[in-house]
């Protein structure tokens, strides 16, 4: 009995495919690679050739969608690349060792910081992260005091003179209940943070300058604090539309509540970061932000 033929598939090949599935653009997907449109076109054909199965369909507007292999096909991808990359950073330089602080509020712990170390992982498997999730102003103050090496923060925290990396930026949302209806109560009831909170600030200051009578309804040190009462639909809260639990929808602009301003979350190094993996971590969460932001271009 002859062997059954076994196929290999090649990196190169699973890598322009997670690219474009990424960016959902064939153009933007041969940029970050390096190479013309054409040529990861082929690309692609070649790898649909090797499964035999259709893995992409091209839209209007040069939209790209995954079919159900397709959807089948990239997380085993990425975890093959992963290993991919990590065997071959490994035997390119010893591992890097060591420990890297890092500080990141729980609104966005939740959402990055899960995916965001098991890449960091797969590639330093070495380096130890030590994480601290506390609101922006007190990282701001444990990252002066030396305490920690990186700190992702919201913007209007960052200390004066010292140098920020813009990580994301979109607009705030107000956010309320999909089965109940606090945004159309008087007062308005409000769920928020603690004073010093940049959303909360945002949020009072659009409410005034539109002579809108609210109240405070809960104060919560986290963004899950914050939901609960909404969830339960006895306050709205401000949010980005990046990430939002079931339970919770954005307020309409024809439902009434002013418009909110534009919003960044910033990166900030220690004055003194262990090095090199200081540098190598602040290089995931860059781009770990870049991909989110792309996915919020395209949804917008």
């Amino acid at each position: 009995m002859g062997m059954s033929q076994h196929v290999s598939l090649d990196p190169d090949l699973l890598r322009a495919f997670a690219y474009i599935a990424e960016e959902g653009s064939f153009t933007r997907a041969a940029e970050r690679i390096g190479r013309t449109q054409s040529a990861v076109s082929m690309q692609i054909q070649r790898l649909e050739q090797l499964l035999g199965q259709k893995i992409l369909v091209r839209g209007k507007g040069g939209s790209v969608s995954l079919t159900s292999h397709g959807s089948y096909l990239l997380d085993r991808a990425r975890e093959m690349l992963a290993l991919n990359d990590s065997i071959w950073s490994n035997f390119q330089q010893p591992a890097t060792r060591g420990v890297v602080r890092l500080g990141m509020p729980d609104d966005y712990a939740l959402r990055y910081l899960p995916s965001m170390l098991r890449r960091f992982a797969d590639t330093h498997p070495a380096v130890e992260v030590d994480v601290l999730c506390l609101p922006s102003s007190d990282l701001v103050h444990k990252l002066k005091e030396a305490e920690l090496d990186l700190a992702v923060i919201s913007e209007g925290h960052e200390p004066r003179l010292w140098p920020a990396e813009e990580l994301w930026r979109g607009r705030l949302c107000w956010i309320t209940s999909d089965r109940y209806t606090p945004h159309r109560q008087t007062p308005l009831p409000v769920a928020l943070a603690a004073q010093d909170c940049a959303w909360r600030q945002a949020a009072i200051g659009a409410l005034e300058r539109a002579d809108l009578r609210y109240r405070v309804a809960y104060t919560s040190a986290t963004q899950i604090g914050t939901h609960a009462p909404v969830m339960a639909g006895l306050a709205v809260t401000v949010s980005t539309m990046s990430w939002l639990p079931e339970g919770l929808r954005l307020v309409r602009p024809e439902e009434g509540l002013p418009e909110l301003p534009d919003f960044r979350i910033l990166l900030l190094k220690g004055a003194d970061p262990a090095q090199p993996v200081t540098d190598m971590l602040a290089r995931h969460i860059t781009d770990t932000f870049a991909v989110d932001m792309r996915r919020q271009d395209r949804a917008a």
